[in-house]
């Protein structure tokens, strides 16, 4: 299979690096300063699964794509949310007839964005999992030996094309898992990050720093519920032995846990409010949502105070 992986940042560069590595053919959509900079240093990762270092990796920029550069069998699409029209914008001359899209963001309003530009059919689930970031020399750098991507028809068909994409997979640097229930496993996650960042953001503090205040067990516990009733709302509750190991996660004494989205309020970067919390209260059917509804304001008065000060 060809593939193009949209981005070499911190996650689609992680996983695109270690199918490469295997010898996948894998080909990077990047803009022209990061095509410079891996076709002078080559694509790093520094990692504690092992380093890798893709010497001459593929890549094309937007202004080249589908200018002869044949067809795309899988575009892995792993943009922010707040990049999300940018990036639809600039993979579409790769999307031909028979080509699969494989989004691996948080939340589900993409997925809507998708199926709008390249029709449902093309749009497979996905999901992943990995705590890296980008380093200042343009090294990607996993923090810690957590690296999963799950994908799956959204039908829960077990079609040719997935089953390949399954095989592509197998056998690189980090856990591959195709799913006969991918969009139920997107809202599990998606309840359980909304939640985290729910409450990190709104309080700017740990997990186990908001459980040590008064009524931060009910704070958190008061917003998964919440979130839970929305996903139950669409016909997607989760299952209750997933639901109850978030619940533990979430009420962990003495955890550390932020959300990225914490993280990247801290160092004055741009968050994922409208994709991760907003358009879960959109979902909600008219349900009162009073705590996602309090996190939201805050991430949202966040992102008034980042425009102005800018």
């Amino acid at each position: 299979m060809r593939v193009l992986v949209v981005g070499a940042g911190a996650t689609g560069g992680y996983f695109g690096a270690r199918l490469a590595e295997i010898g996948r053919d894998v080909t990077f959509l990047v803009r022209p300063a990061r095509a410079e900079a891996l076709a002078a240093q080559g694509l790093i990762v520094k990692s504690p699964l092992g380093d890798a270092h893709i010497a001459a990796p593929k890549t094309v920029t937007a202004d080249r794509l589908g200018a002869g550069e044949g067809a795309y069998d899988l575009v892995v699409l792993s943009a922010k949310a707040y990049d999300l029209d940018a990036a639809v914008a600039d993979m579409a001359p790769a999307v031909t007839e028979g080509t699969a899209v494989l989004p691996i963001l948080n939340g589900l309003r993409h997925l809507d964005v998708l199926d709008a530009a390249f029709g449902p059919a093309r749009v497979l689930g996905g999901s992943c999992a990995i705590i890296s970031t980008v380093g200042p020399a343009g090294e990607i750098r996993q923090m810690s030996e957590l690296g999963s991507i799950t994908y799956g028809e959204r039908d829960g068909g077990r079609s040719d094309r997935i089953q390949a994409v399954d095989a592509l997979m197998q056998g690189a640097k980090f856990q591959a898992r195709l799913s006969d229930r991918i969009l139920l496993e997107m809202w599990e996650k998606w309840v359980f990050l909304a939640t985290l960042a729910g409450a990190t953001t709104l309080m700017r503090a740990s997990i186990g720093d908001i459980l040590a205040a008064p009524g931060g067990q009910a704070l958190i516990t008061g917003l998964h519920d919440e979130c839970l009733a929305v996903a139950a709302a669409n016909g997607q509750a989760p299952r209750e032995t997933v639901a109850a190991q978030a619940r533990a996660t979430l009420t962990a004494s003495g955890s550390p846990m932020t959300a990225s989205m914490l993280r990247d309020i801290l160092g004055g970067g741009r968050v994922e409010a409208d994709h991760v919390v907003g358009d879960l209260i959109a979902r909600g059917q008219g349900r009162a949502c009073p705590l996602l509804g309090l996190a939201y304001t805050g991430l949202k008065a966040y992102e008034a105070r980042r425009a102005r000060e800018a």
